[in-house]
């Protein structure tokens, strides 16, 4: 039987899942979408819940899920939806921080279908995408032409330019290259009434021209434009903050300044007078306005090469006293690091190595890179900055002679260079280390994102720094400080637990005081990741009543019903938006596993903690050719949120937190839809930035499936392979026969699920050990190696120089060590080395290891030889058990201080023709010492200790290990002793 293939698994007939559950909450509601349009929707309790969530902290059910085609599925949905004044919400890769992605609405997924690159063009360096298209994917698309989209938002290999837009994204290097808006040339938009238009650079009088308040949607909305710019033009100019990092708001002043032709903050041209780019006021209105559903976008060229530098300092405020003079050498990102996470990345195996690169003392680092003609270029624009910044560095280039001096103190420890593209990762890994570590909490209190990208004029940051500690520290809590130093946009997550009510009053406090700062200091509520959820509410504080009310009226000129995600960045008095309100953890979240957990969990708050650990970020739905990794391979297969971790994480606490139907993580369906397809690769617990470990929860829930319902035949025949295939072995070949009878592999596939075109092992009678045998495996063996040691070798010179060794930690008092650790701690003294001595680890990057349970040997352990360097001891090793095993172990060099014959006899426990002496090059034997012994052990091999599975080896027995190392003897109760 052969079957077409499919990209979609659930498309093949015999598959048990469709990626949704078979209650569906508004059934006359999908079916007449479904009816106007050509592509699927879907209403049920899982696909919901799995857009219930984003990134943020928020948490909202939309009323349905749509995955349009194409401009016409998106037309068609709006126009069923404005009639019947029902909410829709587009939608990328859901990886907003502010919660601008969730609303009660029908959420329109774009990353499904309309994510295709339309065209590239590289003499004219734009591009035109549907909103879909994720921003990595896009760069690798242009980067054969050596171009790339500028805005590079952190997780821009997860998010779709589409959101980007929406959202008006920037990221590291915005001193380089500007927000979104700045790139945008033309849109294709969808109104809220289903009208299908274009929008880019039109001149005044054309917007005079179809300007009509009277007329259809679109002339109005040329009316409100006009409106704008002749009444409030003058007010918008005074009220915008003057910074490059705004994104709060509607685009109102990018509109006025390429009305008038003025330059935008940080420099930026807005051209001749007299035109207005509509394209760009979409930017950052989060779907409010018009819904895009094509764009073409200007490119730039990628730079040749790249200089980066690490400036150490005391403290976070003297790093901040530092900015401003660093951003008058012109670099392309200036990047800061605290002590809280520097604090954090000492104390992890993969980030504690780089922060031993930094000299003592330091409690901040500032990352600033330069883009660079060419490496010399990049050399000279580190020793200026060096020269003016850290004057007691010795960089390796020269700065030029206009390098820029600053008259300011210089409060810089040192300074490090990177010029290598590794060495440069190296550092920007250390600045990207932190957020992981914050994302990992378990615990109920969460660094939570709701007023983390401030942004402030760069000269105001030391005292915004300072006043933010002294707001947080005001209601009880802390929080790391990190980020967009350069553009002064400082990422900022207080730690709060919004489970109780006091959390939520240091939520609204700190978010009602901190915005009293930004106006103050004349910042803006958001730098970079929107207004949402989080901060829709403090626009009315930073603009006023009269800009707030101008805000309203744009959105009504375009939105008259306002259905378009509403809510977000402006809203109606009788429909306020509340910081607090829909959160995904809230005073009334309750979470009931609905069974008592098997497994070990060692973070905080056991399974519930995993459970409740991802927080949204949707790097599981990367690309291997973007994101590296394996995480998520089932999303990569179908493209289904579902199977996606972020997806199953979600459904998972909504059924465990009363989201979904009681007892629903257990059901038949949940465990096939959600669980089945998890095929167990702990990608996730590797790549996952949170550390979300899927396959443990899978193992978990499906343990209490088993529990409850019984395994399944398939689950049992897989579980026992090894069984199966020894009964294949031995019923060979008429194991083989069998599945080739007619109609057998039918039956196998319905009874077992074994795909009937699925090629099955042979199995053969005569095992690979009896295969070896009649070869005469063994005694051939035996012969190549007696070949091999009677192989003359060349003496060793012995070094003077003299060699470093390993150190082992001491035993913690009344506890005897295990024998595996013994065994360590006694060829670290009586090995020598070469090896270059590694340098000092992190805390929790420490060569040591834990101790192993009783019975159990690692791999490494039963590879390793003491023998396999030059003995120290105070005796000769000893050996003092026979039996038929036998071993040979090989030393280059003999036992340091003995002399002696070649070979010692294994009839005797120590041997006896080896004296002690002062060695001397003439008495010293060959230097291809071969120690005979036997060895034994009375204990079965399931019950082996550590200390007999050496014996067993024919190491130096424990008893002899014991005198070397100066142990006392172990007692006859010993756990450790060998019986």
């Amino acid at each position: 039987m052969s079957l077409e293939p499919s990209a979609d698994p659930a498309a093949d007939r015999r598959a048990n899942y469709d990626y949704r559950s078979d209650d569906v909450d508004r059934p006359a509601l999908v079916a007449d979408l479904e009816a106007v349009v050509d592509c699927e929707v879907r209403g049920d309790s899982y696909s919901r819940q799995l857009y219930a969530t984003d990134a943020s902290a928020y948490e909202l059910t939309p009323i349905a899920v749509a995955f349009p085609e194409s401009t016409a599925d998106v037309a068609g949905i709006l126009e069923y939806c404005e009639a019947r004044e029902i909410p829709v919400l587009p939608r990328g890769g859901g990886t907003s921080l502010a919660g601008q992605t969730v609303n009660r609405a029908v959420v329109l997924d774009f990353t499904r279908h309309m994510d295709e690159i339309r065209e590239i063009d590289p003499d004219g360096r734009t591009a035109t995408v549907r909103p879909g298209t994720i921003l990595g994917t896009l760069n690798e698309a242009l980067a054969p032409h050596d171009l790339k989209f500028a805005p590079d938002p952190a997780w821009g290999d997860k998010s779709a330019i589409g959101g980007a837009i929406g959202n008006n994204s920037t990221g590291a290097h915005s001193l380089q290259y500007g927000k979104t808006d700045a790139y945008i040339e033309e849109v294709e938009a969808v109104l809220a009434d289903g009208t299908v238009t274009r929008f880019g650079e039109v001149s005044l009088e054309e917007v005079s021209e179809r300007a009509d308040p009277d007329g259809d949607l679109e002339a109005r909305i040329y009316a409100e434009v006009e409106r704008i710019l002749e009444e409030d033009a003058d007010h918008i100019a005074d009220t915008y903050p003057d910074l490059k990092r705004n994104v709060s708001g509607y685009n109102l002043d990018r509109l006025v300044a390429e009305a008038r032709g003025d330059e935008l903050p940080g420099g930026e041209d807005t051209g001749e007078p007299g035109t207005v780019n509509l394209a760009r006021l979409l930017a950052g209105s989060e779907g409010t306005l018009a819904i895009i559903t094509e764009a073409t976008v200007s490119l730039e060229p990628v730079p040749e090469t790249k200089a980066v530098s690490l400036l150490c300092y005391r403290d976070l405020h003297e790093a901040m006293e530092d900015v401003e003079p660093i951003l008058a050498h012109d670099p392309a990102a200036v990047e800061v690091l605290d002590d809280v996470l520097l604090d954090l990345a000492r104390d992890t195996a993969e980030f504690g190595p780089v922060t031993e690169t930094l000299p003592e003392g330091t409690n901040a680092v500032l990352l600033v890179e330069f883009y660079a003609a060419d490496d010399d270029h990049g050399k000279a624009q580190v020793a200026g900055l060096l020269a003016d910044r850290v004057p007691s560095a010795t960089p390796a280039g020269e700065p030029a002679d206009d390098a820029p001096r600053s008259d300011t103190e210089t409060p810089a420890l040192a300074a490090l260079e990177a010029y290598d593209e590794p060495e440069r990762a190296k550092l920007w890994k250390l600045r990207k280390s932190g957020l992981p570590i914050l994302l990992s909490r378990t615990t109920d209190a969460k660094h939570i994102s709701f007023i983390e990208d401030t942004a402030i004029p760069p000269a105001n940051l030391p005292e915004f720094v300072e006043r933010f500690e002294a707001i947080l520290e005001a209601h009880d809590t802390y929080a790391s400080f990190y980020a967009h130093a350069g553009p002064g946009v400082l990422h900022v997550r207080p730690l709060v637990n919004t489970k109780t009510e006091i959390g939520l009053e240091q939520l609204h406090g700190i978010a009602d005081d901190v915005t009293d700062l930004v106006v103050e200091l004349g910042g803006s509520v958001s730098g970079e990741h929107g207004d949402g959820r989080a901060r829709t509410q403090w626009n009315r504080k930073r603009y006023g009543d009269d800009l707030w009310e101008t805000f309203q009226d744009l959105k009504t000129a375009f939105d008259p019903d306002w259905i378009l995600n509403p809510g977000q960045v402006v809203f109606r008095e009788a429909e306020p938006t509340d910081l607090r309100e829909n959160l995904r953890f809230d005073p009334d979240y309750e979470f009931d596993a609905g069974f008592e957990p098997t497994l070990e969990w060692d973070n905080d708050n056991g399974m519930q903690g995993m459970v409740e650990l991802c927080h949204g970020c949707g790097g599981c739905r990367g690309e291997q050719s973007t994101t590296g990794g394996v995480m998520c391979p089932t999303y990569r297969a179908s493209h289904e949120e579902i199977t996606a971790t972020r997806g199953r994480a979600n459904a998972l606490r909504g059924a465990m937190s009363g989201d979904l139907d009681p007892d629903e993580a257990v059901s038949d369906e949940f465990v096939e839809e959600v669980m089945d397809l998890c095929i167990g690769c702990k990608g996730c617990a590797i790549d996952c930035p949170s550390e979300v470990d899927m396959a443990k929860l899978k193992a978990e829930v499906t343990h209490e499936y088993h529990e409850r319902n019984g395994a399944s035949i398939r689950d049992r025949l897989f579980a026992n392979v090894g069984t199966l295939s020894k009964w294949g072995s031995r019923l060979a070949p008429l194991s083989n026969v069998l599945p080739k009878l007619p109609g057998a592999r039918t039956a196998l596939e319905a009874v077992v699920g074994i795909d009937s075109d699925r090629p099955l092992p042979t199995f053969r009678a005569k095992t690979f050990r009896d295969w070896f045998h009649e070869r005469g495996g063994e005694a051939a063996s035996k012969k190549r190696a007696s070949k091999a040691r009677a192989r003359p070798r060349p003496p060793v010179e012995p070094s003077s120089t003299p060699t470093p060794t390993r150190t082992t930690a001491t035993p913690r008092p009344g506890r005897q060590p295990s024998a595996s650790s013994r065994l360590r701690a006694f060829t670290s003294r009586s090995r020598t080395t070469s090896a270059t001595p590694a340098g000092p680890r992190s805390r929790r990057g420490s060569s040591r290891k834990p101790e192993r349970r009783p019975g159990r040997t690692s791999l490494r352990s039963r590879r390793e030889s003491p023998t396999a360097g030059t003995w120290s001891s105070s005796s000769p090793p000893t050996r003092s058990c026979s039996s038929p095993i036998t071993s040979t172990c090989s030393a280059r060099t003999p036992p340091s201080g003995w002399r002696g014959v070649r070979t010692a006899s294994a009839s005797t426990s120590t041997p006896s023709d080896w004296t002690r002496g002062s060695p001397s090059t003439s008495e010293r034997p060959p230097t291809n010492w071969s120690i005979t012994a036997t060895a034994t052990s009375s204990r079965s091999r399931k019950t082996t200790t550590p200390s007999a599975f050496f014996a067993e080896r024919a190491t130096p027995s424990i008893r002899s290990i014991r005198a070397v190392a100066g142990w006392p003897a172990a007692s006859a109760t010993s756990p450790n002793t060998p019986r």
